[in-house]
C-alpha cells in the first residue's frame, strides 16, 4: 500500500492528493502483521505523509497537523484492532485444541490390528468452526470375529458428544454380549428412543453402518441405516456396498421400520474396505460440486488402510482447497495375511439362527 501510494504520488499532478490512500496502510496492516509491525507501518506512513506533503510544496501548516493527527489516530486504532484480532485467534486456537482433546478422549484411535483385520482411522475437522462434531467410528473384537460401526449423529457440540458417548457404550456392550447384528441394532435404536424421550429439543437421530467380520476375515455382514455406503477397494476399482433395502437412521424407527436386512459381501485378501461419514461426500470444490471418492479410489493403490486414508484425505484437501463444511470421520480395514480359516463357524454365529443373511 505504501509503495503504491508513493508511485501514484510521483505520477499524478500536484493538485491531487494520495493522502486518503496512504492513511489506509495501518488499518490494512492490522490483520496481517504483528503489533510491532502494525505500529511500524503507522510510523512509516506518518513519515511518508509528511515527506510527500513537503515535496509537493502545496500543503499548509494546518494540513500538516491534520495529516499527522489522522495517521496517529488510525495507527492507534489499528494497534487496538490488531490486539483484538490476536486475542480472538488465540481463543479460537484454544477452543479448537480443547475440542480436539475432547474428541480424542471420546473417540480414541483404534489399534492397528483388531482380530483378523488391519485397521486405520482418520478424523478431519471442519475448517469453519471449532465445535465438536457427532461423527464416530468404533471397532471391537467379538467372540466370533470383529464388529465395527461408523455413524453420524445429528447436530454438534456437547449434546452430540453425549449421544456419541452413549452410542459407543452400547455398541461396545453389544459387541461383547450380543452376537446377532440386528439385535445390536435394536439395542442402539432403543437408546436413541430413550434419548429423544429424555430431551425436549429437536428429535435426535444418527445414520450408521454396522459390520460384522468373522474370525477368518473372509466376509462382511453389513447393516446400513441411512448412511453413505462403504466402498470396497479391490484391484483398482472402488465399489459401493449398497444395502439390499433402505433402512431409517437410528432414532427414527418409531416411524415404521421392519427388521433391518443384513447384507453379506466377500472381503478378498487384497481388498480394503473404506467407511466414512457424509462430511467426505458433501465436501465441495470452489464451484459447489460435491466430492466423489470413487474415481480417486478406482486406481492402483496400496492395500494398507492407513496409506489409502492418507491419500484420500490429501485428495480431498486438494479438491476443497482445505475448506471442509462438515467434519469427516474415516475408517479402513483390510484382511491380515495370517487370519485364521474358520469361515463356517463364524458365519453361523454372525447371522444368528433367526436371521437370513442377504448374500451379495
Amino acid at each position: 500500500m505504501l509503495f503504491v501510494a508513493v508511485i501514484v504520488d510521483v505520477l499524478i499532478p500536484p493538485e491531487f492528493s494520495v493522502f486518503p490512500l496512504l492513511v489506509a496502510a495501518p488499518v490494512l496492516a492490522a490483520p496481517v502483521y504483528s503489533l510491532p509491525g502494525t505500529i511500524a507501518t503507522g510510523v512509516v506512513t506518518e513519515l511518508l505523509g509528511m515527506a510527500m506533503g513537503y515535496t509537493k510544496g502545496n500543503v499548509a501548516l494546518t494540513e500538516y497537523f491534520v495529516r499527522f493527527a489522522t495517521i496517529a489516530v488510525l495507527t492507534v486504532l489499528a494497534a487496538l484492532l490488531n490486539r483484538a484480532m490476536a486475542r480472538d485467534r488465540r481463543q479460537l486456537k484454544d477452543t479448537r485444541e480443547v475440542a480436539e482433546a475432547v474428541q480424542r478422549a471420546v473417540l480414541p484411535i483404534p489399534p492397528a490390528r483388531v482380530g483378523p483385520l488391519d485397521v486405520a482411522s482418520r478424523y478431519r475437522a471442519a475448517a469453519r468452526e471449532a465445535a465438536i462434531g457427532g461423527d464416530l467410528y468404533a471397532i471391537r473384537p467379538t467372540p466370533d470375529g470383529v464388529r465395527m460401526m461408523i455413524a453420524d449423529v445429528r447436530g454438534k457440540g456437547l449434546g452430540a458428544v453425549r449421544i456419541v458417548n452413549r452410542l459407543l457404550g452400547v455398541f461396545y456392550e453389544a459387541a461383547a454380549h450380543i452376537p446377532d447384528l440386528t439385535d445390536a441394532v435394536d439395542l442402539l435404536e432403543e437408546l436413541m428412543q430413550r434419548i429423544d424421550a429424555e430431551e425436549a429439543g429437536p428429535e435426535s437421530f444418527a445414520t450408521a453402518v454396522l459390520i460384522d467380520v468373522p474370525n477368518d476375515g473372509s466376509a462382511l455382514y453389513i447393516v446400513n441405516l441411512g448412511h453413505p455406503a462403504p466402498l470396497l477397494v479391490h484391484r483398482g476399482r472402488a465399489s459401493p456396498l449398497e444395502p439390499s433395502a433402505p433402512s431409517l437412521p437410528l432414532g427414527l424407527g418409531d416411524l415404521g421400520r421392519p427388521r433391518v436386512p443384513v447384507d453379506r459381501y466377500a472381503l478378498p485378501p487384497d481388498a480394503t474396505l473404506v467407511l466414512f461419514t457424509d462430511g467426505l461426500v458433501e465436501a465441495r470444490d470452489r464451484h459447489g460440486t460435491f466430492y466423489d471418492p470413487v474415481p480417486f479410489l478406482s486406481r492402483p493403490l496400496p492395500t494398507a488402510p492407513g496409506v489409502i486414508l492418507d491419500a484420500l484425505i490429501a485428495d480431498l484437501t486438494r479438491y476443497t482447497e482445505g475448506h471442509l463444511e462438515d467434519d469427516a470421520a474415516l475408517m479402513a480395514v483390510a484382511r491380515l495375511p495370517d487370519a485364521p480359516n474358520d469361515a463356517h463357524k463364524a458365519r453361523s454365529h454372525t447371522c444368528g439362527v433367526a436371521q437370513q443373511c442377504q448374500a451379495r
